[in-house]
């Protein structure tokens, strides 16, 4: 994500046009429409609702347009890129320097070398297919899926594990027919009746394909939400403010990153 789409996104939202608001920003008018594009893709949502009269903001649309404004609103020099991938690869770019700041998952066995800032809880769910026998139902047990083909991260990442673990805890080894690289494929393979999954509550309800959770009677556990930084080199002002506003955003409780000592 870049301040430039959210430049671009504002001035489509104020006048309601991608031709008027290419004219204003001085930029061709297919550049705008491509980075918009862009900007849905990379939030995995509709922003715009595009008729051949005029464009108009979905509710998600609106909801981004007041968090777009306050990063236009701060530090308008910067400018913020994005990149997504499993825990421990984002950490490696965090510990080379290569980024500032890590939301993800704050495990137990965090390296001393960073500190973490809880930023919410989460919980795991089981997601199914629409319509699926386990959809919508509350207190099925992990065991009751043992048949199912499972979709899953990767056989490194920490999800992974939770579900090996999980379902060896109710005696079966889950049959993992397709593995990916992010909750957001997870959900849409799911969404396409590939098989079953563990997941973040999060990401099972969040925008996206629609799927059927199911309420574990014995959920995994899954570890807190948490912004996470590295304690070899102190946050710039610009990075400290948009973790800040982060915190902020989630309803996080107010202060520093704290520390987070490995095991």
């Amino acid at each position: 994500m870049e301040l430039r789409q959210l430049a671009y996104f504002d001035a489509v939202a104020r006048h309601g046009s991608f031709t008027k608001a290419a004219r204003r920003l001085h930029v061709a008018q297919p550049a705008v429409s491509a980075q918009i594009r862009r900007l849905e893709a990379e939030l995995g949502t509709t922003l715009l609702e595009r008729t051949t009269r005029r464009v108009a903001l979905t509710h998600a649309g609106e909801l981004f347009l007041a968090r777009a404004r306050q990063a236009l609103s701060r530090y308008p020099g910067v400018c913020l890129a994005l990149h997504s991938g499993l825990i421990a690869k984002l950490l490696r770019l965090l510990d080379a320097g290569d980024v500032d700041l890590v939301v993800g998952p704050v495990h137990d066995d965090l390296p001393a070398a960073f500190a973490a800032r809880p930023l919410a809880a989460e919980s795991m769910v089981l997601v199914t297919p629409p319509g699926h026998r386990l959809a919508a139902q509350r207190g099925a047990t992990l065991a009751a899926a043992g048949d199912e083909p499972f979709v899953c991260l990767a056989s490194d990442s920490r999800l992974h594990t939770i579900l090996t673990e999980a379902a060896a805890a109710e005696g079966f080894a889950p049959r993992i027919e397709f593995e990916t690289y992010s909750p957001a494929s997870i959900r849409e393979l799911v969404a396409a009746g590939l098989g079953v999954a563990l997941l973040a509550r999060s990401a099972a309800e969040g925008p996206g394909p629609a799927v059927g959770v199911c309420e574990l009677a014995r959920p995994p556990e899954h570890p807190p939400i948490g912004l996470i930084r590295s304690r070899a080199r102190p946050l710039t002002p610009a990075a400290r403010a948009f973790g800040d506003h982060l915190a902020q955003a989630a309803g996080a409780p107010g202060g520093g990153l704290r520390t987070t000592a490995g095991t």
